[in-house]
């Protein structure tokens, strides 16, 4: 084993994951939207105050992690460290497979416009289907009826994304360009979630 691997490992068993990594991020995104959304009001220079925002984003990032290190929380299904620890993998798994997506459209020619087409709204929506399906499956919210106990498989799994993306990229290939002159839903979905200039 190198010695690479060794620190990593080392840092693991020193808590890396479980304290350091979710303190950090709650820790960032909620000072991130405070500072953004300016609630806790805003100093006489108009900028959001620094001093009350991180000590809200502190309290919250403690009050996620000591739980879980002293083990007050109910059931480990609750413990919010171990689905933040079990779901973050899966999320960033599936923004590689859409940037992965992205390239290979673009590898074949094809241009994506995100702003104001119909794939933004597809993306958007697929984007929260995935998220809500991957935390609910780290914080066990349901569970599959017997007879689909084949979809826990990690090699079912793949296999479907990668059907799905293959069957994505044919359809994006082979669709027919047609002018409509009322926007989709998912056009006007993509529009919505648009940012304002």
């Amino acid at each position: 084993m190198g010695v690479f691997q060794e620190g990593l490992i080392s840092l693991e068993q020193a808590g890396i994951l479980d304290v350091v990594v979710p303190f950090i991020l709650v820790f960032v995104i909620v000072y991130a939207v405070l500072q953004k959304t300016k609630i806790l009001g805003e100093d006489k220079d108009g900028k959001p105050r620094k001093n009350f925002n991180g000590v809200i984003a502190l309290v919250m990032g403690l009050a996620v992690v000591i739980p879980h290190v002293i083990g007050s929380y109910p059931s480990p299904d609750s413990d919010v460290v171990n689905i933040i620890n079990q779901a973050l993998p899966n999320v960033s798994a599936v923004l590689v497979a859409v940037i992965m997506l992205l390239l290979i459209i673009g590898v074949f020619g094809g241009h994506v416009n995100i702003a104001g087409s119909s794939l933004s709204g597809w993306a958007v929506m697929f984007a929260i289907i995935a998220t809500v399906v991957i935390f609910g499956a780290a914080a066990n919210w349901f569970n599959l009826p017997y007879w689909l106990f084949f979809l826990e498989d990690t090699e079912t799994q793949s296999l479907i994304i990668v059907i799905l993306v293959f069957a994505l990229i044919i359809w994006f290939i082979t669709k027919e360009d047609k002018e409509t002159k009322e926007p989709s839903f998912m056009e006007k979905l993509g529009k919505a979630m648009e940012k304002p200039k």
